[in-house]
């Protein structure tokens, strides 16, 4: 018989990877959808310490929030509450303090994966339109040559 703490924390693991492909949804047919009026705080340049494009991540905490405190331990929407939080924590110091540098601390790498979640993002933003856009994950990236290719082919306006 497995231990529910480990049976908890497999739940909660499932769910951060499971949290990359709804972000992904989200940002990509939300955000840069009928939810692109919030969003597009986010790909200009911010003037104060919050964009309204924060209202996402505050509508993400709220319903991880619900989970953990509306349930026990033992039950498994604790457990997916649990994994919620964890990839907004991560969301939190990969993508807006690491690539947007919302948090100074966070020193910026030199080489592999991380500089590569960088440039990928960085490429996001080169579009500065809802249309066009590409890599809408959070903490995967896709080869940055691919990406900067398919940003080359679109039509300049």
């Amino acid at each position: 018989m497995t231990s529910p703490i480990l049976s908890g924390c497999a739940i909660a693991l499932v769910t951060v990877l499971f949290m990359e492909a709804v972000a992904y949804g989200v940002h990509r047919y939300v955000m840069h959808g009928i939810g692109w009026p919030l969003h597009r705080s986010h790909h200009v340049p911010r003037t104060g310490l919050f964009e309204a494009n924060d209202l996402y991540g505050l509508l993400f905490a709220g319903m991880s929030l619900v989970l953990i405190l509306g349930s026990s331990w033992r039950e498994m929407a604790y457990w997916i509450g649990i994994g919620m939080a964890l990839y907004g924590l991560l969301y939190a110091l990969l993508h807006d303090g690491l690539v947007h540098r919302r948090i100074p601390f966070i020193r910026a790498p030199r080489r592999g994966y991380l500089l590569r979640l960088i440039k990928a993002h960085h490429i996001h933003h080169a579009v500065k339109t809802r249309k066009g856009a590409v890599s809408f994950g959070f903490l995967y990236a896709p080869p940055v040559e691919t990406l900067a290719r398919r940003v080359r082919k679109l039509p300049q306006n």
